[in-house]
């Protein structure tokens, strides 16, 4: 069986895409990495259909639209996750949405490098 990492690495790189089980359990497993990684509530980061959490040290938001927001589909925030692509050229290239002065502070945590 394919180690879902080189599944994900061969999808981004242009091969054919790893099956919605795969896309999903590697988008809530590096969400919850992001938000072990930097806890708190201020920025909420959403990969729909998959999933989002919030992170970032701050004031918690708890009513209505959060004030920081990140949104990636799913094929993007992987290459994110993995330094595929770089924050900058996501943002630029409109495949990330990062709304609210704390937003780009997610940035700092990608790719998510084992430590």
């Amino acid at each position: 069986m394919s180690d879902p990492r080189d599944l994900l690495t061969d999808w981004l790189a242009g091969g054919p895409e790893p099956d919605r089980a795969t896309r999903k359990a590697a988008v809530k497993e590096s969400l919850a990495e992001l938000a072990r990684r930097a806890p708190g509530h201020s920025v909420e980061v959403r990969v729909p259909p998959f999933g989002a959490v919030q992170c970032i040290e701050g004031p918690r938001h708890t009513r209505g639209t959060p004030p920081n927001v990140v949104e990636a589909d799913p094929r993007t925030w992987l290459a994110l996750v993995l330094g595929v692509t770089t924050w900058a050229d996501a943002v630029a290239g409109g495949s990330v949405r990062a709304s609210g002065g704390r937003a780009p502070e997610v940035g700092t945590f990608l790719p998510l490098r084992d430590s």
